[in-house]
């Protein structure tokens, strides 16, 4: 049985929470000497711009923001970003914006609009430096006519229960607004966009973090159709959003911009950090605390439930057997599985994951597992996920609880508040998507 289980494991992840911490990450890539600021493998003569604005977006932003305007110092003129609330930050000549997140509100909406327009007044002598992350997406809404905030919250809200994954909502995303997808790119031309990028996205694929405002859009119209189609959403979706997908595809609305307009080509795209590198350094936590590790991927997705019967699988062949590593063993993973909602309860991917998984090892007392999402919200609740053992399903039995009735009802979240195993961490100010970590001991 593993004893002090609660408390490697969240050693283990705040290795991997430090590792990916916005701030530093910035000045990993980005660096000034005199007037010129460095960026990656680009330079740039700051005098010869005639203003240097900072904007952004997404729960990592502020700290990224704050590197910035550090590293800039006096050449920054202003900026203006919009993080989710709480995970806001003292900033110098920066506004910070709190808004709602996953679900965007009129808060955002107006802040949004602020944003396009002070870039939208921007002209071939200006730079703009961006610091996008996850939630970045929910955080800029700016719906296109005639779609309002409303009919823009109802599609979300339907998106994240139907168990879409992040790629193809964000595909929807892209076309119903006018801030995603290239545009915010769009509407800063003939300014320069310098975008730094804190990926929380399966692959690191640009176009999809945040939606990719800076980025060109490789999705359609009519694969938003498609998506529409295969989560059966056409009947529960606004009238408006199947009338804009419709005559999008039809050529009667103007498709997102594309690789190959020129509108890119003062842009520079650059990833700062990622869900590999809070493995990597998690991976070194755990073996410095005696466990043979390795790293299964940084790309899971798929069906929480799924995820954590494979999991558990795993765990139970490396008690069993020793493959593919030998016990004390640590089995590392990341990635965003999905949730497709069917109960009443409360929860998110990760507690749901930890519960399926808790099921499955019932009973297996040497093997632990944790679940969490390194922004440190899971879902609508204020836990980033649940840590749970081969003894957690006795544990709730001998409280009264019946895991099985929870997981039908993805009421997770109460499931593990009784048994005191959520995960929770506060606002982490940086978000790579999830982490997962299971023990298995001698």
């Amino acid at each position: 049985m593993i004893d002090n289980h609660k408390e490697i494991l969240g050693r283990i992840l705040r290795a991997g929470l430090d590792a990916v911490d916005p701030e530093a990450a910035v000045r990993n890539c980005a660096r000034r000497e005199g007037s010129k600021l460095f960026v990656g493998d680009r330079e740039y003569a700051l005098d010869r711009y005639e203003r240097i604005l900072l904007i952004g977006a997404g729960k990592g932003t502020a700290p990224m923001a704050k590197a910035l305007e550090e590293i800039l110092g006096d050449h920054l003129t202003s900026g203006w970003i919009i993080v989710k609330y709480g995970y806001g930050m003292p900033l110098g000549k920066t506004h910070t914006m709190e808004a709602g997140h996953p679900i965007p509100d009129k808060a955002g909406l107006e802040a949004t609009e602020s944003l396009l327009h002070t870039i939208g007044e921007c002209g071939e002598e200006d730079l703009i430096l961006c610091a996008f992350s996850g939630g970045g997406s929910a955080l800029l809404p700016a719906p296109c006519p005639p779609l309002s905030l409303d009919e823009k919250q109802q599609t979300t809200r339907l998106l994240l229960e139907s168990g879409a994954t992040i790629d193809e909502i964000n595909a929807i995303r892209k076309h119903l607004s006018r801030s995603k997808g290239g545009w915010l790119a769009k509407t800063a031309y003939p300014a320069t966009l310098v975008s730094l990028l804190l990926s929380d996205v399966i692959g690191d694929r640009l176009d999809v973090i945040a939606s990719g405002p800076t980025v060109p859009d490789e999705t359609t119209f009519g694969d938003c159709i498609s998506i529409v189609e295969k989560y059966q959403l056409a009947e529960k979706l606004p009238k408006e959003v199947m009338t804009i997908f419709q005559e999008g595809a039809a050529g009667l609305i103007p498709e997102t911009p594309k690789i190959g307009d020129r509108v890119f080509s003062k842009v520079q795209n650059l990833i700062v950090g990622n869900n590999r590198n809070a493995l990597v350094a998690a991976r070194e936590q755990a073996i410095s605390l005696g466990y043979n590790t390795m790293i299964l991927s940084s790309q899971i997705e798929g069906e929480a439930r799924e995820v954590a019967q494979v999991f558990a699988a795993i765990g139970k062949e490396i008690s069993q057997s020793g493959l593919p590593i030998a016990p004390p063993a640590c089995v590392l993973a990341g990635g965003e599985p999905t949730v497709t909602i069917r109960g009443e309860g409360k929860g998110g991917r990760n507690q749901e994951l930890a519960l399926a998984c808790a099921i499955s090892l019932d009973g297996w007392d040497r093997i632990a597992l944790l679940s969490a999402g390194t922004d440190g919200t899971d879902g609508p609740t204020d836990a980033a996920g649940a840590m749970v053992s081969g003894l957690t399903c006795q544990a709730a039995r001998n409280a009264g609880l019946d895991p099985y009735a929870y997981l039908a009802s993805n009421d997770s979240y109460s499931f593990f508040e009784s048994l005191g195993d959520l995960v929770k961490t506060g606002p982490t100010r940086t978000n790579v998507m999830d982490i997962i970590c299971m023990l298995v001991e001698d």
